[in-house]
């Protein structure tokens, strides 16, 4: 139970924001620039940010090629360029926030490995790159086999190479740890450890119930409004939301002498995806492989999918090259039967910004951005 001081002093904020990944702490951001006189608190279930947003493989993703032709198959031209303008315009607001330094952003591009029954997806690649160049001023896609070789890939496997020029890495941990002290510098308060339970409106605030981890008893803060930015674990608190959970599986080996495969690289429509990372491979994806196990907020590894990783390392990624593997993780994302997240005045004091589609790292603070502006209506 909580005390007088406790009651009066911690539990009452103008503005509560549900989850610490890059759209909490980015939509506690452009609050508090935007209403620099209130108090803001941000809410995080775990003892660090608990999701994606510290879980990814560090890619600044803008749409592999197979993927934005997989996606014309169920959207319009116009649906396919939105996304992609929404992943840039993400991208560009959190540069904006950190500083490339500070997330350890570079911009070098990526590649995508073409397979024998892909390489009729190549004769629309000048298609794709007609329909994006307004809005690069040059060409999102090239053909590079001359470095198949080179990354040491197996001709026979790899039978193309497409470079994406829009693309970049990032350093994930290092861009969340910079993320929460800019937070903290604002005069934004997290709190960590603190899962939430349920919410309810009153009349001119909203209460939020929350699960107090070394007592029986729960803890309620109240609000003025209320952001729900917990993207997959949203569903337990809007039950009706078009909100599927996805589990992502990630492995990382040890360092590897004379590693070839410098960079960051996709392939089939986007579901795998590895990069180098300090002299080792960072490898993850197949959740294609098996969508009913991987439709989980449950943090536990899928073996089926961790050995098929193994495996293409093994035959595809690292042949005839020795790697032992360091660390096996997974993370979880939220989809819908939209790539569209959803941004939306839930009720008169309720906001939601979830459903990042797997693209969180692009486009979660332009999520936040246009969240924090759904305020304007109420005030």
């Amino acid at each position: 139970m909580l005390s007088i001081w406790e009651r009066n002093n911690f539990t009452s904020y103008n503005y509560i924001i549900i989850g610490s990944g890059i759209v909490g702490l980015t939509t506690a951001y452009y609050l508090k620039k935007k209403n620099p006189n209130k108090s803001i608190l941000v809410l995080e279930r775990g003892l660090i940010p608990t999701g994606a947003s510290t879980k990814n493989a560090g890619f600044a993703c803008m749409g592999s090629l197979t993927e934005i032709l997989d996606d014309l198959k169920t959207s319009t031209e116009q649906e396919v360029v939105d996304l992609f303008l929404l992943r840039k315009k993400g991208l560009s607001r959190l540069q904006s926030i950190l500083g490339p330094e500070n997330m350890g952003y570079k911009a070098n591009g990526s590649y995508e490995l073409f397979f024998q029954s892909e390489l009729d997806d190549l004769n629309r690649l000048s298609q794709i790159n007609k329909l994006l160049f307004p809005y690069l001023n040059q060409n999102a896609f090239s053909i590079c086999n001359e470095k198949i070789a080179d990354f040491g890939f197996t001709k026979e496997a790899v039978r193309a190479l497409v470079c994406n020029h829009c693309e970049g890495e990032i350093d994930t941990g290092l861009m969340m740890k910079n993320l929460i002290q800019k937070i903290l510098q604002l005069g934004i308060e997290i709190k960590t450890g603190c899962e939430v339970l349920s919410f309810q409106e009153r009349n001119q605030h909203v209460e939020i119930v929350c699960k107090d981890p070394l007592a029986k008893d729960s803890i309620i803060f109240k609000a003025s409004k209320l952001f729900i930015c917990n993207n997959a674990f949203a569903k337990t608190l809007l039950p009706e939301a078009d909100i599927v959970p996805g589990r992502g599986q990630v492995l990382i080996t040890q360092p590897i002498v004379g590693l070839k495969c410098k960079g960051i690289f996709h392939f089939d429509r986007g579901y795998y995806y590895f990069r180098e990372y300090q002299g080792c491979i960072l490898f993850g994806g197949g959740r294609n492989l098996d969508f009913k196990t991987e439709t989980s907020t449950d943090f536990t590894l899928n073996q089926k999918i961790q050995e098929d990783l193994i495996s293409k390392l093994q035959n595809l990624i690292l042949p005839q090259q020795p790697f032992e593997i360091d660390m096996q993780w997974t993370g979880i994302m939220a989809f819908g039967k939209s790539k569209r997240p959803i941004i939306k005045q839930h009720s008169e004091n309720v906001f939601v910004g979830v459903r990042m589609g797997g693209m969180g790292v692009a486009i979660g603070s332009e999520v936040a951005y246009q969240l924090s502006d759904l305020l304007k209506n109420t005030q």
